[in-house]
């Protein structure tokens, strides 16, 4: 544990970008478009908990990467512009989140041509609101393959943070047999450790007990498994190695987000969100000191 930083992550997307409602195999809307051609109501559960979580991140003196769905830009006027001032590393979360592989038989949505174009141009919608070089990625909903890890070598990024072995869940294209909670280079058109190359994968934390090895990197496990559980994976990981922890301001958001289509099945999933997953995050925050801290880059 000794030396090994933490990298302080935040996934900006609101609640119409989460699978059950865009940009998914089984969403209620095909796309993000075709959500904004038929909602009419208050859109924007977003800005309010991204100033708080700016705000904390200010009084806690540590500096994050914020993973932001590109379209933000267009639809938040000056909020990725606002994170990228207050000192913070802009990362990549796709262009409208949309899921790269099919959440189910984790074959791929797009050819590796279109699924280049679509994520170049959210780097270049990114790089253009905030005037600075985006080398990071993650895949929305952690849906990630091999082939994705190559288009984004093509597109000059140097490292992506998606991948997450455990026991519970498997949203990859491989077995991944090999990956560990460390940093590696993954094998050209694998997610597999292999040989040194221009991409690196920062996979999210763990908690190994026995054969079982519990997901721990943040997010929903904040909100659904609690701090004590969380905080233990990632003290374990980082006796491993640099590890990954990340949130959404929408885990802290005060506001119930709107009930649309496929989202109305998913009733636990937004449980402990609010005051009670700000008080979690704040509490694993202050736990290492800042100096443990890291922006992905900067690892």
């Amino acid at each position: 544990m000794k030396g090994s930083k933490l990298a302080v992550t935040v996934d900006i997307e609101d609640w119409y970008h989460v699978p059950a409602v865009t940009g998914s195999s089984f969403s209620q809307y095909k796309d993000v478009e075709e959500f904004f051609d038929n909602w009419s109501g208050r859109y924007d559960y977003l800005s309010k908990p991204t100033h708080r979580t700016l705000d904390m991140l200010d009084e806690l003196d540590v500096k994050a990467t914020f993973f932001i769905v590109a379209d933000i830009v267009d639809n938040y006027p000056g909020l990725v512009e606002e994170i990228a001032y207050r000192g913070h590393e802009i990362g990549c979360h796709g262009m409208h989140h949309e899921c790269a592989i099919h959440p189910e038989t984790k074959e791929p949505l797009y050819s590796k041509d279109e699924y280049k174009q679509l994520i170049k141009q959210a780097k270049r919608k990114l790089e253009k609101a905030t005037g600075k070089e985006i080398i990071g990625f993650r895949a929305p909903g952690a849906y990630i393959g091999g082939w994705v890890l190559d288009v984004l070598e093509e597109l000059g990024f140097k490292y992506d943070s998606s991948v997450a072995k455990n026991s519970l869940y498997n949203k990859t294209d491989s077995d991944l047999d090999g990956v560990g909670s460390e940093p590696y280079f993954p094998e050209k058109g694998k997610l597999v450790p292999g040989t040194e190359r221009g991409l690196i994968e920062y996979p999210w934390p763990y908690w190994k007990v026995g054969p079982v090895m519990v997901p721990t990197a943040g997010g929903p496990m904040v909100r659904l498994l609690g701090k004590t559980i969380v905080m233990s994976g990632i003290k374990q990981s980082l006796k491993r190695g640099d590890s990954v922890f990340y949130f959404h301001p929408l885990d802290i958001a005060r506001e119930d987000f709107p009930k649309v289509g496929n989202s109305k099945k998913r009733p636990m999933y937004w449980m402990f969100k609010g005051k009670v997953a700000e008080k979690r995050v704040r509490s694993i925050l202050s736990k290492l000191g800042n100096k443990r801290y890291s922006t992905l880059s900067e690892m």
